[in-house]
Formats: C-alpha cells, structure tokens, sequence
C-alpha cells in the first residue's frame, strides 16, 4: 500500500525530532518492521483494506497524485472486496468504528462516511469493476438469491471469469437491499448503479424463478459445475398468539417489501410495531411517514435493543414514541380486522444465552393499546420450499469453515448460515464462497491465509499525533422528513473527505514519518527509495529501542 510521506506527516501532526546521540541504553534486542492489522480491518466483515484507501488518499500531494486520482486507486481497492460501496456506506452499522485505536485518543475516524463518500465517487464518475483473470473457464456456476450476498459471490466469480448465472425469485435484485431497507436510508438509485455495476461483468439473472418450484434443484446440479445457496431470511416470525391472523397484522419483512415493490399500503393513524431491531425501526419509521402517530413496543430496556443507536436517535428526532419492558399478550379484534392489543409489563431477570438479561412478565400488570395496523418485527426465517434437504435442526443451512454443505458442489453463505446478520457481513461471505469454489472448479487445496497480528492502541505512541475533529456528516433536520422518503442523511463533501483520510493513524504500517531514522543514534536506520519505506542495518544498531519507542503506529518490534 501506499504510505504517508513527510510532507503530509505534518498534516498528521507528527512531531520530527532532530538526529542526535539519543540513549546511551544498549541491549541484546534488535528491531525488525513488522507490518500488522489494525482493529478496523480485523472487524469489518468484508476484510477491505481501510487503511489502504484512507492513507492513499490522506498521501495524495506527498505521491504526486491528484485527490481524483486517489479517490479513484481508493475506490478500487476498496471494491476488491466488497463491490457495494456506497450501499454499505448507507446500511452498515460500521463496527470497524467501534474498535478505531483512534478512539482512545480522542473519536474514531469516520470509516463508514469515507466509504459512502468513495462509493458515490465511483457511481458519480462511472467507474467500472476489472476482471482479475483474463483467462475463462467452462464451468458454469449457479447462484440462487440475488441478495447481497449471492451478487457478491457471482461478482469475484466472474472477475475470476467463470460463466455465473444468478437465480432470483423476485422481480427485481437486491434482496433485503432492496426489498427491505426504505428509500430514506438507501436510494434506489444507488442500489440499482451498484448491482449495474456488478451485472456489467457479464453476469446473468433469472427473475421470478424459485429453486424448487420453478426449476428443480437437481436440474441445477446436471448443469452447473457449483451452487451457491444464498437465499437469505424474507419471512417473518410470528408472535404466536391469537388474532395475529388478522389482515391488518403484517410482519415487518411483509410491510416493508409490499412499500419497497411500491404498494400503497393504509396503515391507519395508530400503528404499533413490536420488536427492538433495524426492521422494527425502519418499519415505524415508514409508518410514521405516512402519517400515523407510532409506538414501538420492546420487551427490554433500550440499553438491549439490538437497532443502531444512531437509527433509535433518529426515531425519537422523528416523534416515535418507545414502549420499554412490555410485551403482546393477544390482538383485539373487531370481526376479522384487529383494533387492539393485550400487552403485559415485563421486568429483567437472568442473562439468557443472547448475554442480555431475560424479560419476565409481571403479573398482573395488563394493559391494553389501541392500533389501526400491528407490526410484529421480531425475527426472520428461512424459506426451504423446494430445497429442504438443506434445512438443519435450528433452521439454517450448515457449512463447514470454507461455505461447503455437505452436498458436493454446493456452497452456502448469508443470512442463512449466520442466522441473521449484517450486509457487510453477507458480502463477506459471498466473497469466500467465490473463493471456495474457484478451489473447487480448479482442483486446489483450499487453504487458510495467515493472518498478522493486530495492532492495538497500547503498541502505539500517540505522542506523535494531533488531536483533530472527526469530520459528520449533514443529515435532513426532523422536521422535513415526514411525508416524504427524501434521503435523511448526506455524503461529505468538499474537503471533508481528505480531512478525514488524514485522521487515520495507518496503525500497523509505515507511513514514512521518518522518526526511526530521526532518533537513531547509532545510524542503523536506510532510507529506501520512495515507497519502499527503511531498512535496517543491524550490524551497526545496539538495540537502544528508540526506533521502537518513537515510531507512532506500532510497526517496529524489538526481538
């Protein structure tokens, strides 16, 4: 990767000493560069190289390089592992953040407003995704589920220039990107250049298709030399009482999908939604844009409610109003159509096996709420019609490490094998799933790639660094949402982008601050030719750990 060179180490806030005699302490250690993982690129569950894209575009004048060139090199490296961009940069609750050395010294950078801001980059400038194999192979692959997950896996398969087609029992791609995120947070337009973008390698899709119904599995498996299943989680859990069978009672994925395929769909003026997820919020978010007064009902406190904070924050902002500790007990009905709901007062017990504390009903303390429309938000299934044979005990597809089932030539990945998660998560997986297979066709070993260690703020000299804003992103004030589905938050602009990129700390890479060699005084430390970063000459170091000691970002050892 590319390394922050001097003239931009100020920008950074590096402090340069002079070259002098430092210490005269002298031991039998020796310092060795060791390149190692930040927490960032540990956590995010594509792998991408943040650090690569942040410090290319945070080195740009130091390179020679125009910020455009930079953003374009960053939007490429990004989209090597994760083809969704400014999707994820929309969706992503982002726990790279969450582990950001930078937070022990003063916020975390904003790796998710820099993902957005590249994305959108590269749909703004029509950037187009690179085979990585000029060869081509004959053997076809078959992906069923165009969701996050499958488009990911039919994206490195065909960078890799095998022939994929991409089975979809919709109308349209997307999955739950579609189907299940409202416009508000992800635009259909950035969702349809993204896929374009993808289908552009020459993938083809199949729409209104069911394995199972519309062709058989086993036909697949006469055809195509791979399978991935990567069908995801589109039905909702019920509550399992009585009356939910009312009409007026839609499960959230329900709600969302018949809104997302572009149904009208009259909610009333009091709606409830029960749950405590990302599905529940957006669903009475939507509802709330439609005018109703809502409240959303949580068994727990909202210290466990499992939705991004920023997501509840932007509820309340909004006029939702939150039900804590209560729970459904039955739906009222007036002939077929639901008016009401028992609910019960809950309290926390024990920690169940999810870690969080269990709700216990409280006796005796019933209440009743009145609704035009029930949304239950609680979970999501799978649909096996067509393909049991893959659905284990709990419900889910089992894999081993490599997204193998126990089907020769048939792969798995997603919702369905992780029992719910993430976007970024799903592409992840869709990524070694293409990776897995491409072993398969090609009658390789598939082998585990060892990892570095990973850096940690305790290895780091912060010292070196200057305290800087993180830059946020504008968003729509709460007052112009309603009625409308207009984009509520924005992308950076301007020069927030590259204020931000400086803000990476490069931890666990040389960025060529210059300071082992500044500090040693038993000139040990060569420069290298521009890029290639120090060498050390070990034959004049008497292992005074200077280097070790100043150099900011953890990447020298002393063995």
């Amino acid at each position: 990767m590319a390394l922050v060179a001097k003239k931009k180490v100020k920008k950074m806030g590096m402090r340069i000493g002079g070259r002098g005699r430092g210490s005269a302490e002298t031991s039998n250690l020796r310092p060795k560069y060791t390149p190692k993982t930040p927490p960032c690129i540990d956590t995010c569950p594509s792998s991408v190289d943040i650090r690569a894209y942040l410090t290319t575009i945070a080195q740009s004048e130091s390179y020679g390089r125009s910020f455009e060139e930079s953003f374009e090199k960053a939007w490429y490296m990004l989209t090597d592992k994760n083809p969704f961009p400014a999707v994820c940069g929309r969706v992503c609750p982002h726990p790279c953040e969450k582990e950001c050395n930078r937070n022990h010294f003063d916020e975390a950078v904003a790796i998710n407003s820099m993902e957005r801001f590249i994305g959108d980059y590269g749909i703004k400038n029509k950037l187009q995704y690179k085979k990585i194999n000029e060869d081509t192979y004959t053997e076809k692959v078959a992906v069923i589920g165009a969701g996050p997950s499958g488009l990911s896996c039919a994206y490195q398969l065909a960078r890799q220039g095998y022939p994929v087609t991409v089975f979809e029992g919709f109308a349209r791609p997307g999955g739950m990107l579609w189907y299940g995120i409202p416009r508000y947070r992800l635009p259909q337009e950035i969702l349809d250049a993204e896929i374009n973008a993808i289908l552009d390698l020459g993938i083809e899709i199949k729409y209104n298709t069911k394995i199972g119904k519309d062709v058989s599995f086993e036909d697949l498996q006469k055809e195509y030399k791979a399978i991935y299943l990567a069908i995801g989680a589109q039905k909702g859990w019920d509550l399992g009482i009585e009356g939910e069978d009312a009409p007026n009672v839609l499960s959230g994925v329900e709600y969302l999908n018949r809104i997302n395929s572009g149904e009208k769909v009259d909610v009333g003026d009091k709606v409830i939604v029960i749950g405590g997820g990302n599905t529940a919020i957006d669903a009475a978010r939507v509802s709330r844009r439609s005018g109703a007064d809502v409240t959303i009902l949580y068994r727990r406190t909202r210290n466990e409610m499992p939705a991004d904070e920023f997501e509840i924050i932007e509820a309340e902002e909004e006029g939702i109003h939150f039900e804590y500790l209560a729970a459904p007990v039955e739906i009222s009905s007036n002939g077929n159509k639901a008016t009401g709901m028992k609910c019960i007062r809950m309290e926390l017990g024990e920690p169940d096996e999810s870690g969080r504390r269990r709700p216990v009903p409280i006796e005796g303390s019933e209440f009743s709420v009145e609704s035009t429309t029930i949304i239950p938000a609680i979970s999501q299934a799978v649909d096996f019609e067509g393909i049991e044979q893959f659905k284990n005990e709990k419900g889910w597809i089992s894999t081993n490490g490599g997204c193998e089932t126990g089907i020769k030539g048939v792969f798995a990945g997603g919702d369905v094998t992780v029992q719910l998660g993430i976007a970024t998560q799903a592409i992840g997986l869709g990524r070694k799933a293409a990776e897995a297979i491409d072993d398969y066709l090609r009658g390789r070993e598939s082998k585990d790639v060892d990892s570095l260690p990973i850096v940690r703020h305790t290895q780091m000299n912060f010292n070196h660094y200057k305290k800087s804003p993180r830059v946020n992103p504008a968003s729509l004030p709460p007052g112009e949402r309603l009625n409308n589905f207009k984009e509520v938050s924005f992308t950076i602009e301007g020069s927030q982008p590259t204020e931000e990129s400086i803000r990476c700390l490069s931890c666990g890479m040389c960025f060529d601050c210059d300071n082992c060699f500044t500090y040693c005084s038993d000139s040990a430390v060569k420069r290298l030719p521009k890029g290639q970063h120090y060498e050390f000459k070990l034959e004049t170091c008497q292992g005074c750990k200077k280097c070790a000691e100043e150099c900011p970002c953890g990447y020298v050892d002393m063995l």
